[in-house]
């Protein structure tokens, strides 16, 4: 009974004192002032002295002084006396007092801790006074004092763990408060009280130093615009000198420090808090001012630039862009005398050109270009980078030297770079010797940034509305399920549905928010792109990544279950979904039941999509930390690989038949065959032995039936549909020189269970996608049947909702607009299907119709891309579009094609050397590459486009380069 007041006291009456708000009612009795509603907001002892005077502070003082002393004899009555209870009743007194009464509680520490233990609170108050009278430093005492308590506390109490541990909580949870909320020492001591700034000028110290940008800043505290400059200074490009006056800061101490005069003029900047992000760039809304060469008017201009926070065409900005009410920090630099100056976009914001970099410019002040007052002189750069070859294209005359322009585009294109690709807007000024960068913001109206990488293996090719309505929500959903693993609660706010949409009929993936996600989760950007592509990934932040531990621990856990979780959902789920599913005949089900059927195998989509994403991902983490060569990865549970196996095994056996080629040699290369190609299969019909090969070759085909060339489009026939592309391909194999297999080195067993756990998802994943697939035909020919649908394929350009609504509750309106509906969205793909290239990158949400593209690259020109399977080869491009035909694939081809979904196996296997528009290490061209040891170039842009058939190449699977020899012109 006894411990159990101990505990209603600490948890219970202990946070209620702390609540206590004794402050504000000292405060409100005595100066008739509301803390609350007064400079920071905090209601503090040192809130009190500045605005409420010496006698307040001082009663505020004994007021948080009697609630600690209170606290540790409350918890002494009970416990016994100086035990680690009266430290845990010191804490719960600070929850309560930060929580309820809006203060930090530290004072309640100071003397409650004291009557704790007095030796301890003299070695701690003596160390902090020294330190504070030496250094002169506030936050450097402050935080002194969390650092060394629990040390002390430690050597004089070592056999004491508990009230250790409950020293070190009360530090952090201390420092952790200082951190939320904003310090009253930091306004100006000019707008206290007169009777406490004597006090508070000293307890104030000489803190911190004036900041400048030679600081690491925080965009919280400063801005996003000093916190840039700071930044990219710290890259090592040109920035001029500047400091930087915090939020509600005496700016006595900077205008005492500085010097301005007309030899060395000044120029004061707004930096506000949210000005210059991702969402607000607040162009134009806040004061600057320039050509300060006075202490006077550099006090004048610190005020206009403070005051325009307030202007109301800046209010109402932030309000229609529902941004949180903040404060505004000033930044002031050493004005640059400009020679030439102007502004740049990394990415032309109006037309959206992909590869223009847009600059204005003009003789002297950067203000005449951003003013807009006078027409500057327009340029335009296309940048041209790769590892052989550097140059800019320049379109555009004017005064300004081309040299200048053009550096000005490399400058803006690399900071553009530093920003993981994110546009970018800088002002610039040269002063006859230097390129001074003097703002960088991102672009906002080319946000979000929609990317094809990765999302052009996931789902490659033209997308039709079916498809995309059944792949989108649930894709989206399954990634979103995973991030909020991780991230908890910081993932409110965050709309996964955003992660994927549709440009010109292709799928892209939202870049901007996966880098706000990974950011919160403490990974770097480009974390999806290491994971998937094996791109190279710089350090995660540390601070960032712990505070997300416990979610990325969560995520471990998943992933060292994730075999045995996908065991059991394959006997408890997919097997026996796969098998009834197998034994219904989908001819004989009506429109309800085909619906019923469609949202069975949709339930085990959901569950078998998550299993598709996480087990690639497992894979290649656990190949990426135990450092396994691709070449060393057996993917043979892959359905395409097996697949090849099984089709090449079946050739050579056929040819062996129709070519009279003993069975027991084995080199046959040099054997001329002497079968009919075009009448292959009619001849194996007439003997025993060829009629065993068409009966193995039919249950091939029903055991890889549910192949296509793009397996993650229910749009596409599969292989038992089109069983014609097959054949021509099993006599082309036949034909052509057999391919054996790499051997691999050793496998370590703990990634090469996640490869073939990875093989088995994709079969079950690709075969639900089949069944999903026919039974949306047989739908679609009941549809045929009834008019609502008038060719084959029409039931693609439907959203699944509409085609449910045909089912369940068919309206005449619907109905009526259906085929203009359909003809609409067919016409458009048609269209899109025109567009090539696909833009790699897509900027904001309403892209324009046709992107523009670079002027004609350099000659000679090195390609780059993904190094995907090892090895140098030389030849003559093949360009492959598509599998509708397949070509004639020599010893001398080059193949260039757009993806290497499955479907693509069977020809990737025969060509000398592959390139791919896109993919990366992990996509199937790569994986089949490494299998046949054939050279193979993932991620080459446009590579379909820039090359021509019959062009002579050469290529580097090693290191991502492809030549182009342009003294062999195509044929």
């Amino acid at each position: 009974m006894f411990e159990l007041w101990g505990l209603l006291i600490i948890f219970v009456i202990c946070p209620l004192l702390g609540a206590l708000p004794l402050i504000t009612w000292i405060t409100q009795a005595l100066s008739k002032k509301q803390l609350a509603q007064l400079g920071t907001g905090n209601i503090g002892v040192s809130a009190a002295f500045y605005h409420g005077g010496t006698v307040v502070g001082m009663l505020a003082v004994l007021s948080e002084a009697f609630k600690g002393i209170a606290a540790v004899l409350l918890a002494r009555a009970v416990f016994s006396d100086g035990s680690a209870w009266e430290l845990l009743a010191l804490i719960t007194l600070v929850m309560g007092r930060y929580w309820v009464g809006k203060g930090a509680g530290t004072t309640n520490v100071v003397w409650g801790f004291i009557i704790h233990d007095p030796l301890a609170a003299i070695f701690v108050l003596l160390l902090a006074s020294v330190s504070f009278t030496i250094i002169r430093s506030r936050q450097a005492a402050k935080y002194g004092i969390l650092f060394l308590f629990p040390i002390i506390v430690t050597v004089l109490h070592p056999e004491d763990g508990f009230r250790l541990v409950a020293a070190i909580v009360l530090a952090f949870l201390l420092g952790w408060i200082y951190r939320q909320i904003p310090d009253d020492m930091e306004l100006p001591i000019s707008q206290a009280s007169p009777d406490s700034q004597a006090a508070m000028n000293f307890l104030r110290g000489e803190d911190e130093s004036i900041l400048t940008l030679d600081n690491e800043l925080d965009a919280a505290y400063v801005g996003n615009k000093a916190a840039r400059l700071s930044e990219i200074q710290r890259w090592g490009y040109p920035v001029p000198k500047g400091w930087i006056l915090p939020p509600h800061k005496d700016p006595q101490s900077i205008i005492d420090f500085l010097q301005p005069s007309e030899l060395s003029p000044l120029v004061v900047r707004s930096s506000a808090i949210g000005e210059d992000t991702e969402n607000a760039s607040a162009a134009g809304q806040y004061e600057s001012v320039l050509n300060v060469t006075t202490k006077q008017g550099l006090q004048t201009a610190i005020a206009r630039t403070q005051a325009s926070y307030n202007n109301p065409s800046a209010v109402q900005y932030r309000r229609d862009r529902n941004q949180k009410e903040a404060a505004m920090a000033v930044l002031i630099q050493q004005q640059v005398r400009s020679v030439y100056s102007g502004v740049a976009f990394s990415r032309d914001p109006i037309t959206q050109e992909v590869d223009a970099v847009v600059i204005e410019a003009l003789p002297g002040s950067p203000t005449q270009v951003v003013s807009g007052r006078v027409t500057p002189e327009q340029y335009r750069a296309f940048v041209v980078e790769s590892e052989n070859v550097s140059f800019i294209h320049l379109e555009g005359q004017g005064k300004v030297p081309p040299v200048i322009i053009k550096q000005v585009a490399y400058l803006v294109r690399h900071i553009e770079e530093r920003y993981h690709g994110v546009p970018q807007d800088i002002e610039w000024s040269y002063d006859g010797q230097t390129l001074w960068i003097l703002q960088a913001r991102p672009i906002t109206t080319l946000l979000p940034i929609w990317t094809r990488k990765i999302a052009a293996e996931v789902i490659p090719g033209l997308i039709r509305p079916l498809t995309w309505s059944i792949n989108r929500p649930m894709t989206c959903g399954v990634w979103g399920g995973i991030f909020a693993i991780v991230l908890g609660e910081r993932s409110l706010g965050l709309d996964f549905n955003d992660t994927a949409t549709l440009h010109f009929s292709h799928a892209y993936f939202n870049a901007t928010l996966l880098g706000q996600i990974f950011r919160r989760m403490g990974l770097p950007p480009e974390s999806l792109e290491f994971l998937t592509r094996g791109a190279k990934m710089s350090a995660p932040q540390i601070d960032t990544t712990l505070q997300n531990l416990p979610g990325l621990l969560r995520l471990l856990g998943r992933e060292l279950s994730l075999k045995k979780e996908f065991q059991r959902d394959y006997r408890r789920r997919f097997a026996i979904g796969l098998s009834q599913l197998s034994q219904e005949m989908v001819d004989d089900l009506d429109s309800a039941k085909l619906i019923a059927r469609i949202d069975y195998i949709l339930e085990l989509l959901q569950r078998a999509t998550y299993y598709s994403i996480m087990a690639p991902l497992s894979a290649a983490l656990r190949q990426a930390i135990f450092k396994v060569k691709d070449t060393d990865i057996d993917n043979s549970a892959t359905p395409e690989i097996a697949a090849i196996r099984d089709l090449q095994k079946l050739a050579q056996k056929a040819k062996q038949i129709l070519s009279a080629v003993p069975p027991d040699r084995e080199d046959n290369t040099d054997i001329i065959p002497d079968f009919d190609p075009d009448n292959v299969f009619e001849d194996l019909a007439v003997s025993i032995e060829g009629q065993k090969i068409l009966a193995d070759f039919e249950q091939l085909l029903n055991k890889y039936g549910y192949l296509s060339e793009v397996g993650t489009d229910i749009a596409v026939p599969t292989w038992q549909e089109e069983p014609e592309a097959v054949k021509r391909l099993f006599v082309q194999l036949m034909g052509g020189d057999q391919k054996s297999v790499k051997k691999k080195g050793q496998r370590p067993l703990f990634v090469q269970s996640r490869i073939n756990l990875k093989g088995k998802v994709t079969e079950v994943y690709s075969r639900l996608l089949a069944y999903l697939r026919w039974s949306f035909i047989a739908l679609e020919n009941k549809f045929l049947r009834t008019g609502f649908l008038l060719q084959k394929g029409d039931i693609f350009f439907l959203e699944f909702d509409e085609v449910r609504e045909l089912v369940e509750k068919p309206k005449e309106e619907t109905i009526s607009r259906l085929q203009v509906l359909i003809y609409r969205r067919r016409s458009q793909l048609e269209r899109d299907s025109a567009l090539n290239p696909v833009p790699l990158l897509v900027y904001g949400n309403t892209p324009t119709i046709i992107p523009a593209l670079m002027p004609a690259l350099a000659p000679d020109q090195v390609m780059q891309g993904i190094p995907a399977s090892p090895g140098q080869a030389e030849g003559r491009v093949k360009v492959l579009r598509n599998l509708q035909e397949v070509p004639e694939i020599d010893s001398d081809t080059i193949l260039v094609v757009p993806y290497t979904d499955s479907g693509w196996a069977p020809i990737l296997i025969r060509a000398k050397g592959i390139i791919a528009d896109a993919g990366g290490r992990l996509s199937h061209g790569a994986i089949i590459a490494r299998e046949y040891g054939i050279p193979a170039i993932m991620d080459v842009r446009n590579a379909t486009w820039v090359l021509q058939d019959g062009q002579r190449v050469r290529i580097d699977g090693s290191r991502g380069i492809v030549e182009i020899d342009n003294d062999l012109r195509p044929h």
